[in-house]
């Protein structure tokens, strides 16, 4: 046959290694063919790596119930939630806006569920996926009955390079500190830590440097890979300490990083607010949150996530009543930033250009 793109600048290079499976708007059948591959070491004594790339709303929000025979059947693989967020995809109409497939994703014991925000970051998570499904070890000599679901989203955004000396067990347990504020001695600004993941870390920077440049406070960027598997750990720790009364208790991971830092916490993402909200009973200091309550608004993303107030401007406004509340800045701060960026109107953004392809 020959290609559609054949005569583009840009075309698909096609390896002849592997097997390239295009279903068509057929959530059904291309979830029949995962389970295949998925299950193929099993029924066929073959190790396949099927990696499923979707709409994130029409896998895990249609597909929910054959996800959860996937695992039933002990699949293996990758899935891929693309157009992931709420804001990300506007315009195409509210089923594509996905604002909750992190907590569909929960409810699945065999699901390892990651929003990463940097390439770095999923290469780090892909490998060890790899390693925990295929490889051995002596607990489980044959990999892990386990299967990985990726959020990746429809938008061009600056990427970090990785940093020297990444935490990455932070980034595979569910968080690592991607960008502290810049800091020196003497340093008395009040700070804050902003918890961000997938494409709302970019939100996050950009609050940083308005909060720093503008408002005198220090802020930290921890990007969240996983806030199912931070409250995974969470809940597997207080279920040993129930059992061991008489022992040294154990510390939720999100505990002891947190732990080590000063003010309160902030997150943001571009799903609902229950999200990160997992976290919120093992984070040992303040907790807020931002997020994309309700269903989708189709217009720009510029005017979107000015809409739901997860933007950069409305972190820094969230961000000094974080503080003003704990009395370390003054609340008219907080109505000064509200007044200066007009976080409560969406026409205020009507000049952002949209970036990337599609809506």
């Amino acid at each position: 046959y020959e290609s559609v793109d054949r005569a583009m600048l840009l075309t698909y290079r096609e390896s002849v290694q592997g097997q390239m499976l295009h279903e068509g708007i057929s959530e059904a059948g291309a979830m029949g063919s995962t389970i295949a591959a998925g299950t193929a070491y099993a029924t066929h004594g073959e190790h396949m790596i099927p990696v499923y790339i979707f709409y994130s709303m029409f896998g895990f929000q249609r597909t929910a119930d054959s996800i959860w025979a996937y695992a039933d059947q002990l699949g293996r693989g990758f899935l891929i939630g693309a157009t992931a967020g709420r804001t990300t995809l506007t315009g195409e109409g509210l089923q594509h806006a996905d604002g909750h497939s992190p907590l569909i994703a929960a409810t699945n014991p065999a699901c390892v569920a990651y929003d990463p925000a940097f390439a770095y970051e999923i290469a780090h998570i892909v490998q060890a996926g790899l390693g925990r499904m295929y490889g051995s070890t002596d607990e489980h000599p044959h990999g892990e009955n386990v299967f990985y679901y990726l959020t990746v989203y429809n938008e061009p955004t600056v990427q970090l390079p990785e940093p020297e000396g990444v935490d990455v067990e932070g980034l595979l347990r569910g968080i690592h500190l991607a960008h502290p504020g810049d800091t020196g001695d003497g340093d008395e600004r009040p700070r804050i830590q902003l918890l961000a993941s997938g494409v709302a870390a970019s939100w996050a920077l950009k609050a940083q440097r308005l909060l720093a440049e503008e408002w005198q406070v220090r802020a930290d960027v921890w990007s969240v890979t996983s806030w199912n598997e931070l409250t995974r750990d969470a809940l597997a720790v207080d279920a040993w300490n129930l059992l061991h009364p008489n022992e040294d208790q154990r510390t939720p991971y999100i505990t002891t990083m947190l732990g080590r830092s000063d003010g309160p916490v902030l997150a943001v993402t571009d799903y609902m607010r229950a999200v990160p909200d997992q976290i919120s009973q093992w984070v040992p200091t303040d907790w807020h949150s931002l997020g994309t309550d309700g269903f989708g608004f189709a217009d720009t993303r510029a005017a979107a996530r000015r809409f739901f107030r997860v933007d950069a401007e409305s972190v820094v406004v969230a961000a000094l009543e974080a503080l003003a509340k704990r009395g370390e800045v003054d609340r008219s701060k907080a109505s000064e930033a509200l007044a200066r960026y007009r976080i409560d109107d969406p026409t205020a953004v009507a000049g952002v250009k949209q970036e990337g392809a599609g809506a």
